[in-house]
């Protein structure tokens, strides 16, 4: 695999970076749950940075990048659902995209408002919907995963939904690199921010963060952040169902691995919403779950590798 980034490559990231510098820290005296920005969010749409994917010579694996990028900033933006998914199906659906399983009614979806474009992916096939307030059991401005959430109620008949001639494993495997992509950002941002805090926090006369313990700790983070990064890559690049499972897997396990240790490191502060470290470790709690979380990934890896 090529590891190096194509010179478009980087200018498209430098140009993100730029963009995004503004939205790079929390607000002053901010304590919410769930952080968005509507000016960010249009931003990334009105300058073609979602579209990527389907630009010659960048492809799924840059959209994977600008994914991974901007899952750092502490605003929960959609982007790997319009980036990855929405080239399949088609360039010019309403954002936010809610990718949903078949089945998914009760349970609660990132980034579901009226007006969103709901995509259903089952054994059905994949399906369409505007939502509306019909659709939509409970609306949550903030919820305790760090993304602005709702509950589905309710799938519209077949009728009223559009079908796409789209397999519905292409669909899935999209899905799984955007998961692991926004993973891996989010694992990337909350590993800084334990580092920032341990290197100024002090005790017993020196930074906590020279202790050994914590040391080795958060080496093993490193390690495995940057495991969940490259299998990303691997899979954007080869669009492979077998190393799209392995990626979701392993950013998944990730998650579960190092979230509660950097809380633990923050000390008492770790228990707040004064430090920004929720934002990125909620909603890897959330994403931990989706798809039907490591089991269903573990499964979908070994189907698609050994049949």
């Amino acid at each position: 695999m090529e590891l190096s980034i194509s010179e478009d490559q980087r200018q498209i990231l430098d140009a993100l970076d730029g963009l995004a510098k503004p939205y790079a820290s929390v607000p002053i005296h901010d304590i919410s749950f769930a952080l968005t920005s509507d000016a960010l969010d249009a931003e990334l749409a009105g300058n073609g940075f979602l579209d990527v994917a389907a630009m010659d010579d960048l492809g799924p694996e840059t959209a994977a990048m600008v994914v991974e990028r901007l899952a750092r900033l502490p605003f929960a933006v959609e982007t790997a659902a319009t980036a990855l998914v929405r080239p399949l199906l088609d360039p010019e659906l309403p954002r936010p995209l809610c990718l949903v399983e078949d089945g998914a009614q009760g349970n609660a979806v990132r980034f579901l408002k009226p007006g969103a474009t709901v995509v259903v992916v089952g054994a059905g096939g994949v399906r369409s919907f505007t939502a509306s307030e019909a659709h939509i059991a409970t609306a949550h401005d903030e919820s305790i995963f760090a993304y602005p959430m709702a509950v589905l109620k309710a799938l519209p008949a077949e009728t009223e939904m559009r079908a796409y001639d789209v397999p519905a494993a292409q669909v899935l495997t999209q899905w799984r690199i955007g998961l692991a992509a926004e993973a891996s950002g989010l694992l990337a941002a909350a590993l800084a921010a334990t580092v920032t805090y341990v290197s100024e926090r002090k005790q017993f006369g020196r930074p906590i963060a020279t202790f050994q313990a914590l040391r080795h700790r958060l080496a093993e983070a490193q390690v495995v952040s940057n495991g969940c990064y490259w299998m990303t890559m691997k899979a954007a690049v080869s669009g492979d169902a077998g190393d799209a499972a392995l990626a979701a897997l392993h950013a998944q396990e990730a998650a579960r691995r190092v979230t509660y240790d950097y809380h633990q490191f923050l000390g008492a502060m770790g228990m707040t919403l004064e430090h920004p470290l929720h934002l990125w470790t909620y909603r890897l709690k959330a994403l931990i779950g989706e798809l039907g979380g490591r089991g269903a990934q573990g499964l979908a890896a070994a189907e698609a590798i050994w049949g």
